[in-house]
């Protein structure tokens, strides 16, 4: 693996993902009241241990500014349209530039340190640091909406360092914007009370195309009756997968069979959480945050050319997206 001109050696991967809890960004993204505290919830003891090393710990780690600007570019949505009640939701569309501005000020590979919160009794496994890279993370990291994943690696003299990559949960924020109706200080009983207006054609055709359904999935198929990796033909087994994903869709992109591909289940998977895209020339890209065990698992190699993928100039416009906000590369 090359990271800003260095070869790096690829050793573990953390076995989960960390989500971005409320309690540790700070004020500008923060949901709930408090000011934010800046240890972070790793994973228990028994697993977080063996991965950072022993008890007392002291961690190298770094972060790339341009995967800071990718995620920040992923939920340029969020930041327009909140899906969830931010303290500062009324400013979210200013602070986005200003968090741009100053991610743009950190040099490419961001450096900092984690400690050990031994002194947390209990099974769970805290880290904290007071580096400004720690700290930027905490600052643009919305909650609830946002996870962390942590690679460990080897770098050229053999010393061990730990890659941090965040991302947007872009399946999250569909689910809160569903249900955005029962928050902002709403009750439930009191949101159900409402008369419920008469849905649209387009309203319906939207929500049907947001379940794979409608005639979406019908200009899905006729372009391409067949998931183009495994050949499977039966309708039932394949699913109308969107390159951009739902939750940052407009209107337009969301009904747009152009922004669409049809894949057998894993295959879907792998593309919904952007653990596989496809290159520019067909070329199937898989995500290193996936384990070396887990690839050979999944019938596909890097590289492989997928012929029958229907990747045409509109298709195109749509990739650009999904590799570079969406791929876990």
């Amino acid at each position: 693996m090359k990271i800003n001109g260095q070869n790096f050696s690829f050793v573990d991967t953390l076995n989960s993902s960390i989500t971005v809890p409320d309690c540790f960004v700070k004020p500008g993204s923060k949901i709930g009241g408090g000011n934010g505290e800046a240890k972070l919830y790793i994973a228990p003891k028994a697993t977080m241990y063996p991965f950072f090393g022993n008890e007392g710990f002291a961690a190298k780690c770094f972060i790339l500014k341009s995967d800071l600007i990718a995620y920040m570019n992923a939920l340029h949505s969020e930041y327009l349209h909140p899906s969830q009640p931010y303290r500062g939701a009324d400013k979210m569309p200013e602070l986005w530039q200003e968090r741009i501005n100053k991610i743009n000020a950190f040099p490419e590979v961001i450096e900092f340190t984690v400690h050990a919160q031994d002194q947390i009794i209990g099974d769970r496994g805290y880290v904290n640091s007071k580096d400004a890279g720690y700290q930027l993370i905490r600052e643009i990291s919305l909650p609830l909406v946002s996870y962390i994943s942590v690679m460990q690696l080897t770098d050229p003299i053999g010393s061990t360092i730990y890659y941090w990559k965040l991302f947007a949960d872009f399946e999250a924020i569909s689910n809160k914007r569903e249900a955005l109706v029962f928050t902002y200080g709403k009750k439930r009983e009191k949101a159900e009370s409402q008369p419920v207006k008469k849905e649209t054609s387009r309203q319906t055709e939207i929500r049907r195309a947001r379940q794979g359904q409608g005639l979406y999935r019908e200009k899905l198929l006729t372009e391409c009756p067949f998931c183009p990796i495994t050949m499977i033909n039966d309708e039932r087994l394949l699913i109308a997968s969107h390159i951009k994903p739902w939750a940052v869709a407009n209107d337009k992109e969301k009904i747009d069979h152009k922004n669409g591909f049809m894949l057998s289940p894993l295959y879907d998977k792998l593309f919904d959480r952007g653990f596989m895209t496809f290159s520019e020339d067909k070329k199937i890209m898989l995500s290193n945050w996936i384990s070396p065990a887990n690839k050979k698992r999944l019938g596909v190699v890097d590289g492989q050319f997928i012929q029958m993928l229907p990747l045409d100039e509109e298709r195109q416009a749509y990739m650009q997206f999904h590799r570079s906000s969406v791929f876990k590369g």
